[in-house]
């Protein structure tokens, strides 16, 4: 099966985010960049799934020259080849999701993961778009019921099955109440949660095979697609800082506290 999987640049959680002064976004120097983690859980995904049933991982990555580096992280741990499309600007999720959808036409997979958001702006939109687009069925929230200590997670066992004929796929999603199993004729569009799957690290021989590994680069004009975007954020703002806590001498004074002064028993 043909797989293609996606890899989005965002800030490192662990850097210091800090909005500019004029509101106008984040100041960028001093950042570290990844892969987004939903996107790489799906890259992990699309992995396991080649190795049991055979077939090839494109992964697909929108942004100037420096998504390169999240490209090659892919390809590092195994994707086969990679697809860049180039575009400095901004854009929104729908503008996202039509990219996706000219680049999905092109290569014909039968399953496109993404992770359900990026943890740089949280939206949670892209892959619901892209399946409306494509007028494919989706699984949304991919996650597992067995643990990340299982058997089947130390083997590397793709929680997405497919069937015996390759016509579906199966896939366990998290709802509010629990876990529910759903199935989507091929070719389907699933989006990834945290608890799927933990992606492997590149190896050595992975990180040096990825330098020779083709990206093929692509550009909005050259999809035919329009990215002005329809949403324009109009300014960012740090949260108010939080107050600085205090320690109690005892119990009733905490209930004192809470009751008093926090209001909420």
């Amino acid at each position: 099966m043909k797989i293609l999987v996606t890899a989005k640049r965002v800030e490192d959680p662990e850097s210091k985010i800090k909005v500019k002064p004029d509101g106008s976004g984040i100041v960028q120097e001093g950042l570290k960049y990844k892969i987004n983690p939903f996107d790489e859980i799906g890259v992990e995904e699309g992995l396991r799934l080649v190795a049991k049933h055979q077939g090839e991982v494109v992964v697909v990555s929108i942004g100037g020259k420096e998504v390169q580096e999240q490209l090659r992280h892919a390809l590092a741990m195994g994707a086969h080849r990679a697809v860049w499309v180039n575009h400095t600007g901004p854009v929104d999720q729908l503008g996202i999701a039509a990219l996706l959808q000219k680049v999905v036409e092109k290569e014909q997979p039968d399953l496109v993961i993404l992770g359900k958001q990026s943890i740089d702006d949280d939206q949670n939109q892209v892959g619901q778009y892209l399946a409306e687009f494509l007028g494919w069925g989706q699984a949304t929230f991919a996650s597992k019921v067995e643990s990340m200590e299982s058997e089947q997670e130390k083997n590397k066992v793709p929680a997405i099955v497919l069937s015996a004929d390759k016509k579906s796929v199966q896939v366990i999603r998290e709802v509010d109440n629990g876990l529910a199993t759903v199935e989507c004729q091929l070719p389907a569009v699933v989006t990834t949660d945290l608890r799927l799957n933990q992606p492997r690290y590149a190896s050595l021989p992975g990180i040096m095979k990825a330098k020779s590994k083709p990206i093929e680069e692509l550009t909005p004009a050259k999809l035919s697609v329009d990215v002005t975007p329809a949403i324009q954020v109009l300014k960012m703002s740090a949260p108010p800082a939080r107050k600085a806590g205090i320690k109690v001498a005892d119990v009733p004074a905490l209930v004192e506290k809470l009751h008093n002064e926090a209001k909420v028993v």
